[in-house]
């Protein structure tokens, strides 16, 4: 008996190995690939925004592709690779087939397999020649001599052979397939979204093991200490997106009615900011598609909005009003009302909360980011609010007292269980 175990155990044990092992990809010379395609290339750095490459792939203070940024999982801490075309540290002696493999398969150039921290379960979507124009992109920068620190994971994690496991449960490799029932714009924006957008990657829920739910899609999801917000029918936005809100907030970040991009949410806008109308507009029209969430009807819309809001008239708050005896609206009249019940123009004008699904969402995350952090001052331009953080003017009480307050009298909902929990990750993460 003890044999026929030990048999049938080295069999499965031999079976797994062979599944899981990867042959190698020879490497290249760099100059053996000569110089990549000019359109290609140009092609590529707008794919590249699309699906938002620079910002996992560059760590603060450092150059851009070169890695090195930590990612935190529950699982451990991953950093991101080095993709410019560095021979010794990068990505410089892989040839298109090793990229597309990496990019499709989850496997690098050595035949190891990489954590899906890296969305190839999204980049499986990807065309051949939208490969092959982000594989001239990356050629076409400048290589940096970078290594990233090593990856932090307990034991069986470390070892890559088990990811083989994680992607017979749960990656399944095809390429996108357009509807013939849709027109050509809402299935460009379904290949983006679903491909190297990866929008579901953020905004879907995820197992135990990290796979995205696909029964749950876009039902809302965690990312970065952020909550990133259910979309279509799921939505809890007090007012419905439609696809004219969804084409203005992601290709500027900032829609009067719905807020401002803040979180891993305010790169991707930066991204999509520069990249042809077009491809937004597609963005936007699919996941309009999705349908609309509930709304309120109660929902106090402001008389105008964005940057035709009058200014705030001298001597407004000259006054200074009588705190309420409720905390929480007191902290509110104190700190807040100034702004988002002023007529101040953008960058300074706040928007009416009772529009903000920080507020009406169904975890208290995002408002005490917010909170605590502030919304810092756009790079590219004046189209977004700014606002300080008050992590060091209000205490822990104040702030809960405040998102106490917000949510019961101005969302109209039952107070968050877990707002401890969320200050304490706020201070924490700065």
């Amino acid at each position: 008996m003890l044999f026929v175990v030990l048999a049938v155990g080295s069999v499965a044990a031999a079976g797994a190995l062979f599944y899981a092992w990867e042959t190698p990809i020879p490497p290249i010379e760099p100059q053996s690939v000569g110089a990549p395609d000019r359109d290609d290339a140009k092609r590529g750095a707008s794919l590249a925004l699309l699906g938002d490459c620079a910002t996992c792939h560059t760590a603060p203070g450092g150059a851009p592709y070169a890695g090195g940024l930590a990612m935190p999982t529950p699982f451990g801490t991953i950093f991101s690779t080095n993709i410019t075309p560095d021979p010794q540290t990068g990505v410089g002696r892989w040839s298109e087939q090793a990229f597309i493999r990496a990019l499709r398969a989850g496997v690098d150039r050595e035949g190891r397999h990489l954590y899906p921290a890296f969305p190839y379960d999204h980049f499986t979507r990807v065309s051949d020649d939208d490969a092959k124009a982000l594989y001239a992109f990356f050629m076409s920068i400048d290589p940096v001599n970078s290594s990233p620190p090593p990856n932090q994971f307990l034991f069986p994690l470390n070892v890559r052979l088990t990811l083989a496991g994680w992607k017979l449960l749960f990656l399944r490799q095809a390429r996108f397939v357009a509807d013939p029932s849709k027109d050509e714009t809402w299935n460009r924006g379904k290949y983006l979204v679903d491909g190297l957008g990866h929008c579901g990657a953020c905004h879907s829920p995820r197992n135990l093991l990290g796979a995205e739910r696909t029964s749950a899609s876009f039902e809302g999801g965690e990312a970065e200490g952020w909550r990133a917000y259910a979309l279509g029918r799921s939505s809890r936005s007090p007012v419905p997106w439609d696809e004219a809100a969804l084409t203005e907030y992601l290709a500027t970040g900032a829609h009067a009615q719905h807020g401002t991009a803040q979180g891993p949410m305010a790169n991707v806008v930066d991204n999509l900011s520069l990249v042809a109308p077009a491809d937004v507009s597609a963005m936007a029209h699919y996941l309009a598609s999705l349908g609309k969430g509930e709304g309120r009807s109660d929902v106090k819309m402001p008389a105008s909005s964005g940057p035709g809001r009058l200014p705030q008239v001298a001597g407004a708050q000259a006054a200074t009003p009588t705190l309420p005896a409720d905390p929480g609206q007191a902290t509110y009249t104190a700190v807040c009302a100034s702004c988002h019940e002023g007529d101040r123009p953008l960058p300074l004008g706040g928007m009416r909360l009772g529009l903000s699904t920080a507020v009406a969402g169904e975890t208290p995350t995002n408002l005490i980011n917010l909170v605590v952090r502030g919304i810092p001052a756009s790079t590219g331009g004046t189209s977004r609010p700014i606002m300080p953080g008050f992590g060091d003017v209000l205490d822990d009480r104040q702030i809960s007292d405040l998102a106490d307050y917000l949510r019961s009298r101005v969302a109209g909902k039952r107070q968050w269980d877990g707002t401890a929990k969320a200050i304490a990750e706020a201070r924490a993460n700065p």
